[in-house]
Formats: structure tokens, sequence, C-alpha cells
């Protein structure tokens, strides 16, 4: 009777074992690899994502540096001048006589920090001239002597910077040619500013954004 009980029982195992092993998948089986790889392109999904992420942030950097400059940029007009000027005393001015290259230019610096619109302003309404160009290095040394005599950092000549990234075009306020430079190390490229001023220390050029308030020198 018992071993009429055990049979069954041992047939019932043995059918049970079967249709689990049947339904069960195995790790090599094709719904698994299914299942990896669905695993796998999620994961690359995300670092798809996480690329494009990376590229749309730095062209919002890129568009934000250039909205920037652009902003820099309108900050800079030459021809809107302050039409209300009050011209330096002579107590706040040093006067040079010209170079060998030109005996008849003359140089003024104003001691008075202007911004580089009210320091073309003065130039042109109180001197009938402009922001210093320069063009060899015998001109930078003689403005960088004029220069020193002031206890700041960097004074204001007449360069500028039109445009943006790869559009920048290097220019004089008083329309002369770009044909010398004596720029700081690291500068213009990683400048900040579209107008240029003479560091007092060295005669070397750095970009300065233009509305900041130097000292500045005049050519009549």
């Amino acid at each position: 009777m018992r071993g009429c009980l055990l049979l069954p029982l041992l047939l019932l195992g043995t059918v049970s074992a079967l249709y689990l092993e049947k339904d069960a998948p195995h790790l090599g089986g094709p719904e698994t690899k299914a299942d990896l790889s669905q695993d796998l392109e999620g994961s690359g999904g995300q670092e798809g994502v996480l690329a494009l992420s990376g590229e749309v942030l730095e062209s919002e950097a890129q568009e934000a540096e250039g909205a920037h400059d652009e902003e820099l940029d309108s900050e800079l007009d030459p021809d809107d001048l302050d039409k209300d000027v009050q011209c330096p005393k002579e107590e706040e001015t040093v006067r040079l006589q010209g170079s060998s290259e030109c005996e008849s230019c003359r140089y003024t610096m104003v001691v008075t920090p202007r911004t580089f619109n009210g320091a073309q302003t003065v130039c042109r309404t109180c001197y009938r001239g402009n922001l210093a160009s320069i063009h060899s290095f015998s001109v930078n040394t003689l403005l960088h002597r004029l220069a020193i005599t002031t206890n700041q950092a960097q004074v204001w000549i007449g360069g500028f910077i039109r445009g943006w990234c790869l559009w920048k075009n290097y220019c004089w306020i008083d329309g002369s040619s770009w044909n010398f430079t004596n720029w700081a190390c690291w500068q213009p490229a990683f400048g900040y500013g579209q107008c240029i001023a003479l560091c007092t220390r060295g005669g070397r050029w750095r970009r300065a954004q233009c509305n900041r308030q130097m000292p500045f020198i005049c050519s009549h």
C-alpha cells in the first residue's frame, strides 16, 4: 500500500521538475540575452543623453560668451560722445612733445579717470584729437614713460575691438591702420573687454571693459 502511494508522488515530482525547467529562462537563453541587450541599450541611451546634455551646455556657454561679447561691444560707440564735458584743468594733465617719428604730434595724459567713451570725448572736444594710437615700439615706450607718472595700473589708449570670437577686428579710434601690437602675455586671446589699455608696469597692452574708469592719453 505504501509503495502504491510513493509511485504517484515520484511521477508528480518528475513532471513538475520538467515543467519548471521548460518555463524558467536559462542565463544563456535568448530571453536573457534580449533583456541584457535592452539593459545595455538603456545604459548607452543614458550615456547618449549625458553626452547630448554636455553638448547643449557647451553650446549654451558659447552662445552666452558671444552674447556677452556683443553686450560689451554695444558699450563702445566712438560716435556716441558726451555732449556736456568739462575739460581737465592744467593740474590734471601731463603734456609731452612728439617723438622723432612725429615731431608735430602732441600727447596729453589726463590723470582724472574716465570711461573709454568719456576719455575720447575729452580728447576730441578739449584737444581736437583722439585717444592715442601706437604704431611703433618707440612711440609705445614714449607713452609708457608718460603713463608711469600716474599711480594707476593702466591708462586708456585708442585701441578697441569690433566683433567677437572669430570675427574680431582690432582698430584705432582715429582710423589709422593697425600695424603694430605690444600685447601682454596671453593677450588678447584670453583678455576680457572690448577696449585696450596700456599697462603702466611694462608698457604692454591688455583688453579691458570699456566702462572702466582710467587715466588716458590723448594725441593731438
